[in-house]
């Protein structure tokens, strides 16, 4: 097309139409590469002879002069041309360079969401199949010895060759199929172990950062595992100060009472009826508290361990809140308690014995909790799939900052564990049995004006195979 205009345009300069042709050269250089681009340099070097320079017609060369504007254009077309297909090849290098640090980032970023070890291993070769577009992935971890993949088959990436690998800590590729690569996983310049690919390869500097960012984030997750389970530890061995003080400081105060009224008997042998009399009262009443104190930590021990049993049945709330009340009787004496229910309240589908529990140690706390004199109300409220019980005291309230702990095991609020008697495993047996229940409980408290503990049971009860 060049040709054709520059042939119909009157006395047009040669230069001109090589100028003309040579800008046509470097636009198909861009567009198709090297290859065309040369044979098109040769091509238009024979027209610029044939239809522009004279003789025209001929490919005869008559001028000397022409000999050398011929050889200049052809070497300039092709020089040119060579310049345009390595801007075309670094510019294409430059876009992939890009397209892999933009995987690499995506990949890091899924790497760190996870701690654990184990996941985090069967993850990796995953999101390399999926972020880097390849047939399969495999990684070999010395430390584990196993072998983890996705994507393709067993077949595919060979474990030995991964664990030669990772022992050689040196990458290879196998010549019958450039499509596969295993190369080591180094932490520093220490070997943990191996990765394999399949597919279309990134390039080797990626493979390497590749490699360094799985290393890493093992590493990571081994220290997240060791500084969670130091952390279950310590944890554990607050639990277990908490706990010793916890039984220490209860069970001192009814042994001590015990030990002076025996004590009291044994070395006064004719004490009056009276004194005597309430000595073995004490002796009963203490003993009637130790053993309380033991069950409750049998208690405890049984629904942590998941070996309590329920026996669900539909019963009426009255009855249940009745029987709580007359455990209670003593522990409210000096407080009016208040009971309101609704007209028409559905069953509840529980094991009687079990809230009847709940709501003893419910009444109990709030008893110890609240003054003399000071009211106490229980009420419930049916919904579509729950039923909600409240159970309100106007006591000394809770602690904003203490309202999400006080129903941990062993737990007592700071400003009355050491005035009030308690054990801290109440609330804490509550709420299992509740959640035991398919349920759920919570407090609303403010210091000074009281306290509201409400929990919820389902009103039906999924069958089961």
């Amino acid at each position: 097309m060049v040709v054709t205009v520059c042939r119909h345009l009157p006395q047009i300069n040669p230069m001109t139409v090589s100028l003309a042709l040579l800008l046509t050269i470097l636009a198909v250089s861009a567009l198709w590469g090297l290859r065309v681009s040369i044979y098109l340099s040769v091509l238009a070097t024979l027209v610029l002879n044939y239809f522009f320079l004279p003789p025209l017609g001929t490919l005869t060369i008559a001028d000397p002069q022409n000999w050398v504007a011929l050889v200049a254009f052809l070497v300039t077309a092709i020089v040119a041309s060579q310049l345009s297909e390595r801007a075309r090849r670094e510019a294409r290098a430059a876009h992939r360079r890009q397209a892999e640090a933009e995987r690499l980032y995506s990949f890091s970023q899924r790497l760190l969401g996870s701690g654990n070890v184990p996941a985090l291993l069967n993850s990796i070769p995953r999101y390399i199949v999926e972020i880097f577009g390849l047939t399969s992935a495999a990684i070999y971890l010395a430390a584990r010895e196993e072998t983890y993949r996705a994507g393709g088959s067993v077949t595919d990436l060979s474990a030995e060759s991964l664990r030669t690998v990772m022992a050689r800590g040196e990458g290879s590729s196998l010549e019958a199929d450039p499509e596969t690569a295993y190369f080591p996983v180094c932490l520093g310049v220490r070997p943990v172990g191996s990765l394999g690919l399949k597919g279309s390869l990134p390039s080797r500097e990626t493979r390497e950062a590749l490699g360094s960012l799985v290393a890493i984030s093992i590493e990571r997750a081994n220290a997240v595992e060791a500084l969670s389970r130091a952390e279950a530890a310590r944890q554990s061995e607050h639990l277990r100060s908490a706990l010793l003080d916890s039984v220490t400081h209860e069970l001192r105060t009814p042994l001590t009472a015990i030990k002076a009224s025996v004590t009291s008997l044994l070395d006064a042998a004719h004490l009056p009826e009276p004194e005597r009399q309430d000595l073995l009262c004490v002796i009963n009443e203490e003993s009637d508290r130790l053993n309380h104190l033991v069950e409750e930590a049998t208690e405890m021990a049984r629904l942590d361990a998941g070996g309590v049993e329920l026996h669900r049945r539909p019963v009426h709330l009255g009855s249940v809140i009745d029987a709580a009340l007359q455990v209670c009787k003593t522990r409210l004496a000096e407080h009016p308690v208040s009971v309101n229910l609704p007209p028409g309240l559905p069953p509840v589908p529980v094991d009687a014995q079990r809230i009847r529990e709940v709501f003893v140690h419910l009444l109990n706390n709030a008893a110890k909790y609240s003054p003399a004199g000071a009211p106490i109300q229980v009420s419930a409220e049916a919904g579509a799939k729950m039923i909600e019980i409240s159970v309100a005291d106007h006591g000394i309230g809770i602690d904003a900052a203490e309202q999400a702990m006080i129903f941990d095991k062993f737990y007592r609020g700071q400003e009355h564990r050491e005035r009030v008697p308690g054990t801290g495993m109440g609330l804490s047996i509550a709420r299992a049995i509740v959640e035991a229940h398919g349920g759920s409980i919570g407090v609303v408290s403010q210091v000074g004006q009281g306290s509201v503990f409400q929990f919820h049971l389902p009103l039906h009860v999924e069958a089961t195979s």
